[in-house]
Protein backbone atom coordinates (compact mmCIF):
# COMPACT_ATOMS: atom_id res chain seq x y z
CA UNK A 1 0.00 0.00 0.00
CA UNK A 2 1.35 3.43 -0.97
CA UNK A 3 1.07 5.68 2.09
CA UNK A 4 1.64 9.38 2.73
CA UNK A 5 2.85 10.35 6.20
CA UNK A 6 2.06 13.80 7.60
CA UNK A 7 3.20 15.49 10.80
CA UNK A 8 0.70 17.68 12.66
CA UNK A 9 2.64 20.01 14.96
CA UNK A 10 1.24 23.41 15.92
CA UNK A 11 0.91 25.71 18.95
CA UNK A 12 -2.86 25.22 18.61
CA UNK A 13 -4.90 22.54 16.83
CA UNK A 14 -8.65 22.09 16.65
CA UNK A 15 -10.17 18.70 15.84
CA UNK A 16 -13.79 19.79 15.70
CA UNK A 17 -16.64 17.74 17.18
CA UNK A 18 -20.38 18.56 17.04
CA UNK A 19 -21.07 22.12 18.23
CA UNK A 20 -23.72 22.50 20.92
CA UNK A 21 -25.12 26.03 21.25
CA UNK A 22 -22.10 28.35 21.50
CA UNK A 23 -19.61 25.68 22.63
CA UNK A 24 -17.15 24.40 20.04
CA UNK A 25 -16.16 20.97 21.32
CA UNK A 26 -13.06 19.14 20.10
CA UNK A 27 -12.11 15.47 19.95
CA UNK A 28 -8.68 13.83 20.34
CA UNK A 29 -8.17 12.99 16.63
CA UNK A 30 -8.93 14.75 13.30
CA UNK A 31 -12.31 13.99 11.71
CA UNK A 32 -12.72 12.74 8.14
CA UNK A 33 -14.34 16.03 7.12
CA UNK A 34 -11.37 17.99 8.52
CA UNK A 35 -8.86 15.82 6.68
CA UNK A 36 -10.85 16.21 3.45
CA UNK A 37 -11.01 19.98 3.85
CA UNK A 38 -7.30 20.27 4.63
CA UNK A 39 -6.24 18.20 1.60
CA UNK A 40 -8.83 19.90 -0.61
CA UNK A 41 -7.43 23.26 0.44
CA UNK A 42 -3.90 22.11 -0.43
CA UNK A 43 -5.13 20.98 -3.85
CA UNK A 44 -6.85 24.33 -4.42
CA UNK A 45 -10.44 23.05 -4.30
CA UNK A 46 -13.10 25.69 -3.76
CA UNK A 47 -16.04 25.17 -1.38
CA UNK A 48 -18.29 25.26 -4.43
CA UNK A 49 -16.54 22.18 -5.86
CA UNK A 50 -18.70 19.87 -3.78
CA UNK A 51 -18.46 16.87 -6.12
CA UNK A 52 -14.65 16.93 -6.03
CA UNK A 53 -14.68 17.17 -2.23
CA UNK A 54 -17.21 14.33 -1.95
CA UNK A 55 -15.08 12.08 -4.18
CA UNK A 56 -11.94 12.87 -2.19
CA UNK A 57 -13.70 12.18 1.10
CA UNK A 58 -15.09 8.87 -0.19
CA UNK A 59 -11.60 7.66 -1.23
CA UNK A 60 -9.66 8.89 1.80
CA UNK A 61 -8.45 6.38 4.39
CA UNK A 62 -6.21 7.47 7.26
CA UNK A 63 -4.88 6.45 10.66
CA UNK A 64 -3.66 8.82 13.38
CA UNK A 65 -0.99 8.43 16.07
CA UNK A 66 -0.77 10.77 19.05
CA UNK A 67 2.91 11.56 19.61
CA UNK A 68 2.29 14.26 22.23
CA UNK A 69 -1.08 14.72 23.90
CA UNK A 70 -0.83 18.44 24.58
CA UNK A 71 -3.24 20.36 26.79
CA UNK A 72 -6.89 21.21 26.15
CA UNK A 73 -7.56 24.94 26.50
CA UNK A 74 -10.59 27.16 25.84
CA UNK A 75 -10.85 30.49 24.05
CA UNK A 76 -13.62 32.87 25.15
CA UNK A 77 -14.79 34.98 22.18
CA UNK A 78 -17.22 37.89 21.87
CA UNK A 79 -18.28 39.79 18.74
CA UNK A 80 -21.06 42.14 17.63
CA UNK A 81 -21.45 41.73 13.85
CA UNK A 82 -23.83 44.70 13.62
CA UNK A 83 -21.10 47.23 14.42
CA UNK A 84 -20.13 49.49 11.46
CA UNK A 85 -16.48 48.49 11.59
CA UNK A 86 -17.51 44.87 10.95
CA UNK A 87 -18.62 45.98 7.45
CA UNK A 88 -15.02 46.77 6.52
CA UNK A 89 -13.91 44.38 3.76
CA UNK A 90 -10.29 44.81 4.81
CA UNK A 91 -11.02 42.95 8.04
CA UNK A 92 -11.91 39.68 6.28
CA UNK A 93 -9.67 37.98 3.73
CA UNK A 94 -9.58 34.56 2.13
CA UNK A 95 -7.38 33.01 -0.57
CA UNK A 96 -5.47 36.30 -0.85
CA UNK A 97 -8.55 38.20 -2.07
CA UNK A 98 -10.62 40.79 -0.23
CA UNK A 99 -14.00 39.47 0.85
CA UNK A 100 -16.84 41.50 2.32
CA UNK A 101 -18.66 40.42 5.43
CA UNK A 102 -21.69 42.48 6.38
CA UNK A 103 -23.32 42.86 9.75
CA UNK A 104 -27.06 43.46 9.87
CA UNK A 105 -30.07 43.57 12.15
CA UNK A 106 -30.28 39.77 12.25
CA UNK A 107 -26.83 39.69 13.84
CA UNK A 108 -27.33 42.56 16.28
CA UNK A 109 -26.13 42.17 19.83
CA UNK A 110 -23.02 40.59 21.26
CA UNK A 111 -22.44 36.96 20.38
CA UNK A 112 -20.48 34.82 22.86
CA UNK A 113 -18.63 31.70 21.77
CA UNK A 114 -16.36 29.22 23.50
CA UNK A 115 -13.86 27.37 21.32
CA UNK A 116 -11.60 24.58 22.55
CA UNK A 117 -8.10 23.83 21.23
CA UNK A 118 -5.27 21.36 21.75
CA UNK A 119 -2.17 23.29 22.79
CA UNK A 120 1.36 22.01 22.14
CA UNK A 121 0.23 18.65 20.72
CA UNK A 122 1.87 16.53 18.01
CA UNK A 123 0.40 13.83 15.76
CA UNK A 124 1.48 11.62 12.88
CA UNK A 125 -1.07 10.80 10.16
CA UNK A 126 -0.79 7.92 7.67
CA UNK A 127 -3.16 8.23 4.71
CA UNK A 128 -3.92 6.58 1.40
CA UNK A 129 -6.59 6.67 -1.31
CA UNK A 130 -8.93 3.91 -2.48
CA UNK A 131 -9.25 3.49 -5.43
CA UNK A 132 -5.63 4.51 -5.91
CA UNK A 133 -5.67 5.16 -9.66
CA UNK A 134 -8.21 7.97 -9.77
CA UNK A 135 -7.42 11.69 -9.78
CA UNK A 136 -6.13 13.18 -7.58
CA UNK A 137 -3.53 10.50 -6.92
CA UNK A 138 -1.57 10.15 -3.70
CA UNK A 139 1.41 11.69 -5.50
CA UNK A 140 -0.80 14.68 -6.38
CA UNK A 141 -1.74 15.12 -2.72
CA UNK A 142 1.87 14.74 -1.58
CA UNK A 143 2.91 17.46 -4.02
CA UNK A 144 0.04 19.69 -2.91
CA UNK A 145 0.94 19.32 0.77
CA UNK A 146 4.54 20.23 -0.01
CA UNK A 147 3.48 23.20 -2.13
CA UNK A 148 -0.17 24.02 -1.27
CA UNK A 149 -2.36 26.25 -3.40
CA UNK A 150 -3.42 28.14 -0.25
CA UNK A 151 -2.12 28.45 3.33
CA UNK A 152 -2.98 25.38 5.41
CA UNK A 153 -4.35 25.24 8.94
CA UNK A 154 -5.11 22.35 11.28
CA UNK A 155 -8.78 22.71 12.10
CA UNK A 156 -9.56 26.42 12.40
CA UNK A 157 -7.81 29.26 10.60
CA UNK A 158 -5.81 30.41 13.66
CA UNK A 159 -4.25 26.92 13.88
CA UNK A 160 -1.20 27.41 11.67
CA UNK A 161 1.34 24.56 11.49
CA UNK A 162 4.69 25.09 13.21
CA UNK A 163 6.47 23.07 10.49
CA UNK A 164 5.87 21.45 7.10
CA UNK A 165 3.08 18.86 7.16
CA UNK A 166 4.79 16.56 4.65
CA UNK A 167 6.90 13.88 6.33
CA UNK A 168 7.49 11.23 3.64
CA UNK A 169 5.90 8.63 1.39
CA UNK A 170 6.32 4.97 2.21
CA UNK A 171 4.86 1.53 1.61
CA UNK A 172 3.35 -0.80 4.20
CA UNK A 173 0.70 -3.56 4.33
CA UNK A 174 -1.62 -1.34 6.38
CA UNK A 175 -1.85 2.23 7.67
CA UNK A 176 -1.19 1.16 11.27
CA UNK A 177 1.96 -0.67 10.16
CA UNK A 178 3.32 2.57 8.68
CA UNK A 179 2.69 4.32 12.00
CA UNK A 180 4.13 1.45 14.04
CA UNK A 181 7.32 1.38 11.96
CA UNK A 182 7.91 5.13 12.27
CA UNK A 183 9.77 6.34 15.33
CA UNK A 184 8.64 9.40 17.22
CA UNK A 185 9.88 12.73 15.94
CA UNK A 186 12.52 14.58 18.01
CA UNK A 187 9.92 17.30 18.69
CA UNK A 188 7.92 14.93 20.92
CA UNK A 189 9.29 14.45 24.46
CA UNK A 190 9.98 10.89 25.56
CA UNK A 191 6.95 9.35 27.28
CA UNK A 192 7.27 7.17 30.38
CA UNK A 193 6.37 4.18 28.22
CA UNK A 194 7.82 4.47 24.73
CA UNK A 195 6.54 1.05 23.65
CA UNK A 196 3.07 2.27 22.62
CA UNK A 197 1.20 5.40 21.65
CA UNK A 198 -2.50 6.23 21.38
CA UNK A 199 -3.93 5.73 17.88
CA UNK A 200 -7.12 5.75 15.80
CA UNK A 201 -7.69 3.93 12.49
CA UNK A 202 -10.56 2.95 10.12
CA UNK A 203 -12.07 -0.55 10.29
CA UNK A 204 -14.96 -2.58 9.03
CA UNK A 205 -17.35 -3.32 11.92
CA UNK A 206 -17.09 -7.08 11.23
CA UNK A 207 -13.27 -7.17 11.31
CA UNK A 208 -11.83 -9.88 13.56
CA UNK A 209 -9.73 -8.96 16.58
CA UNK A 210 -6.06 -8.43 15.63
CA UNK A 211 -3.66 -11.37 15.87
CA UNK A 212 -1.13 -11.61 18.69
CA UNK A 213 1.69 -10.39 16.41
CA UNK A 214 -0.32 -7.34 15.38
CA UNK A 215 1.16 -3.90 16.30
CA UNK A 216 -2.23 -3.06 17.80
CA UNK A 217 -2.07 -4.24 21.40
CA UNK A 218 -5.78 -4.03 22.06
CA UNK A 219 -8.60 -1.95 20.68
CA UNK A 220 -12.10 -0.65 21.06
CA UNK A 221 -14.35 0.24 18.15
CA UNK A 222 -17.17 2.69 17.66
CA UNK A 223 -19.29 4.26 14.90
CA UNK A 224 -18.61 7.93 14.16
CA UNK A 225 -20.46 10.55 12.12
CA UNK A 226 -17.66 12.71 10.79
CA UNK A 227 -18.38 12.66 7.05
CA UNK A 228 -19.52 15.94 5.55
CA UNK A 229 -22.31 16.36 3.03
CA UNK A 230 -20.41 19.08 1.17
CA UNK A 231 -23.35 20.16 -0.99
CA UNK A 232 -25.70 20.74 1.94
CA UNK A 233 -22.96 21.71 4.44
CA UNK A 234 -24.01 19.22 7.11
CA UNK A 235 -22.49 16.12 8.68
CA UNK A 236 -24.15 12.82 7.76
CA UNK A 237 -23.34 9.15 7.28
CA UNK A 238 -21.57 6.71 9.54
CA UNK A 239 -18.24 4.87 9.49
CA UNK A 240 -16.40 2.68 11.98
CA UNK A 241 -13.09 3.41 13.65
CA UNK A 242 -10.98 1.53 16.18
CA UNK A 243 -8.78 3.09 18.83
CA UNK A 244 -6.23 1.87 21.32
CA UNK A 245 -2.49 1.68 22.06
CA UNK A 246 -0.28 1.15 19.03
CA UNK A 247 3.00 -0.74 19.54
CA UNK A 248 6.09 1.09 18.27
CA UNK A 249 8.61 -1.17 16.57
CA UNK A 250 12.00 -1.40 18.30
CA UNK A 251 13.71 -1.11 14.92
CA UNK A 252 11.65 1.89 13.77
CA UNK A 253 13.39 4.96 12.36
CA UNK A 254 12.38 8.60 11.99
Amino acid sequence: MNILLLRFDAPLMSFGAPIVDNRGEIQPYPALSMMTGLLGNALGFDHAETEALERLQHRLLYAVRQDRAGEQIQDYQTVDLSKPYMDDARAWTTRGELETRKGGSASSGTHIRQRDYWADAAYTVALTLNPAGQTPTLDDIAGAVRKPERPLFIGRKPCLPASFLFLKQTEAPRLVDALSNLDKAPLAPEPDDRSSLRAWWPIHPDDDKPAESDPIQENMRKPVTDQRDWENQIHAGQRWIAYGPLSISESSTS
